[in-house]
């Protein structure tokens, strides 16, 4: 009967109303709940903290840095061989500088200078991490070099994975002797897009590490390491990244190798023959 299809259709459209805002505001409870926790979702800090020599280095200072906005960073650092560059290492967003022992000890043997840099929230460093507060850390840590006596051609910055996002921005504003970017990505919300094509990142991330927007400003030398099976950041972005960079600069493929491979002494090697190669003697 006419009344009863009335009804039924009545109770339809009733249903797809409902549908659509219970799925609305499920929606927007998630992207309440990724945006509130968006930056336990990008740093993920380790805060163990031994002392150097309890993880086999020698030679190796703790050293506290005083930033400008009041928070206390540990700097493990190791003075470079008489003639040799200082290598500011900006780690990525996962564990602690402890966890990089064994790439300190490499470069100590390439008779380079370390200065490996705890971001603020990681390995005995106060404070919690954020794009404006770890490129204040970078920029601490590269004036205690200065302090030292270290001159800019003579210190090198080498930013992993999160941390080539500081590297590419400090690099921009600030000289220094090379600059080697080991996974890097055009932006940090272009990753994160990527794995949330669902949500409009530009719109909610705070911390967009946006380097094609800086990448023009470095002057030094630049070296881009990316592995092809690369599925954290696909080698396209470090490429693109290339493609806005100025001259000299050298791109070099790590193979058929994911992120995993920038604990590879393979790949320090790589980067460790461009700083004696290029970044120190110019174009």
């Amino acid at each position: 009967m006419p009344g009863d299809a009335g009804r039924k259709r009545g109770r339809f459209v009733a249903f797809v109303k409902l549908t659509l805002v219970t799925f609305g505001l499920l929606y927007a409870a998630a992207l309440s709940g990724l945006y509130v926790f968006q930056r336990d979702l990008q740093y993920f800090p380790a805060r163990r903290d031994p002392a150097p020599e309890a993880v086999g280095l020698r030679g190796v200072e703790r050293v506290l840095l005083s930033t400008p906005d009041g928070e206390t960073l540990v700097v493990w650092f190791s003075p470079a061989a008489p003639g040799r560059p200082t290598v500011l290492f900006l780690h990525g967003n996962a564990g602690a500088v402890a966890d990089r022992a064994d790439r300190l000890a490499f470069y100590q043997s390439r008779g380079f200078g370390a200065a490996f840099l705890s971001w603020r929230g990681y390995g005995g460093s106060t404070g919690s991490p954020s794009e404006a507060g770890l490129l204040i850390d970078a920029r601490t840590a590269y004036d205690a070099l200065r302090a030292r006596g270290i001159a800019p051609e003579q210190i090198v910055l080498v930013g992993e994975s999160l941390g080539t996002g500081v590297a590419v921005q400090t690099a921009a504003r600030v000289p220094v002797g090379g600059l080697v970017l080991e996974a890097p990505f055009t932006a940090a919300v272009d990753i994160a897009g990527r794995a949330y094509p669902w949500v409009p990142v530009r719109l909610l991330m705070k911390d967009q590490f946006r380097s094609a927007a800086h990448i023009a400003s470095v002057r030094a030398p630049l070296l881009i390491l990316h592995g092809e099976a690369d599925a954290v950041i696909p080698a396209n972005f470090g490429r693109a990244l290339f493609a806005l960079a100025n001259d000299p600069k050298t791109f070099l493929s790590l193979g058929p190798v994911g992120h995993e491979a920038l604990f590879d002494p393979a790949t320090w090697t790589k980067g460790a023959d461009f700083i004696d190669r290029r970044a120190l003697s110019g174009p």
